[in-house]
């Protein structure tokens, strides 16, 4: 028979921290060694039982669940935090990853989920609740907010325009270059001009780049 994994039970609610243990204590391969119900004392009991998983309240007297884990993480790495909380903000999920957990629930998961997070936990990967889970992902899947582009009081066509001075092109080559013509082209870059409160050519080459436009 394999070595039970060994628990520790934090929260500060006697009656739900009594149920979760009971859960647990009641699983094959799973065994309570200890209690806790505040952030010090998680603390003091994972330093001295040295359990394989601390299932974690987030909101508790003196230090918060985040700061008890945190500690734990940094003082006994082999043993893994799971988070059982009813805060289910980003902020507090994201917190409680930084921090160290290695999985986040809510208290109303399933029994379960409960017991098979625990053993996940145990054995170092990542688990998560389904509304959690969905949540992180959707974080990480965000395309990446769009870059203001340079100089945003020109237009499309004018930064186009001053790219091409600025990597030494005449105006015929940027007729050519954007198919303009060029008294459009001189046009654009009187604009150009008139936009950056530059006197000439030179001083918009300079400012261009400057701002990374026309290197190549």
């Amino acid at each position: 028979m394999g070595k039970s994994l060994r628990v520790l039970v934090v929260d500060d609610h006697p009656l739900f921290r009594f149920g979760v243990c009971t859960l647990l204590d009641a699983e094959p391969g799973i065994e309570i060694v200890g209690e806790a119900a505040s952030g010090g004392a998680a603390i003091d009991a994972a330093g001295a039982l040295l359990p394989d998983v601390v299932v974690m309240d987030l909101h508790l007297p003196d230090l918060s669940g985040i700061q008890a884990t945190r500690h734990i993480a940094a003082v006994s790495p082999d043993t893994g935090v799971l988070m059982l909380t009813m805060a289910d903000e980003s902020e507090s999920v994201f917190a409680a990853m930084r921090a160290g957990a290695r999985g986040y629930l809510l208290k109303d998961a399933e029994p379960d989920e409960i017991i098979r997070a625990v053993q996940a936990v145990a054995r170092r990967e990542a688990i998560f609740g389904p509304d959690i889970a969905n949540r992180v992902l959707g974080f990480f899947n965000q395309p990446p907010p769009a870059s203001e582009p340079v100089f945003p009081e020109l237009t499309v066509r004018e930064r186009e325009v001053l790219s091409l001075i600025a990597a030494g092109h005449s105006n015929g080559v940027i007729a050519n270059t954007l198919c303009l013509s060029p008294k459009t082209v001189r046009n654009h870059i009187s604009n150009v001009f008139a936009k950056l409160h530059v006197a000439d050519r030179a001083e918009a080459i300079v400012r261009a780049r400057d701002a990374g436009l026309g290197r190549s």
